[in-house]
């Protein structure tokens, strides 16, 4: 009887003894399925931050496109001053000499 009772613990000690490996292989399963689940959420967020970006980087390049259209229009109109300044100045130039 003494022989089976051994036997039973040996087998129920054994068969725990071989349960842990196991249970410790299933814990890292779910460590590592847990870890590819926040991968994947931090992957979508970083997805949609970067689309984001893009779309304001894409707006700014347009806004920089407007402003530099919007300079060389000023240098024109400045260039056309200057030139107008020089004509009012001739022409102030000849009716002083005329003495009127």
């Amino acid at each position: 009887m003494a022989y089976y009772e051994a036997m039973a613990r040996s087998a129920s000690t054994g068969s725990t003894l071989d349960l842990q490996p196991i249970d410790r292989l299933e814990e890292k399963v779910r460590q590592l399925v847990a870890m590819v689940d926040t991968l994947r959420a931090e992957r979508a967020k970083a997805q949609d931050e970067s689309a984001r970006l893009q779309r304001e980087l894409d707006n700014m390049r347009g806004r920089l496109g407007e402003a530099a259209g919007a300079t060389a229009e000023i240098t024109t109109l400045r260039e056309e001053r200057e030139k107008i300044r020089a004509r009012v100045a001739e022409m102030i130039s000849h009716i002083d000499k005329l003495g009127l």
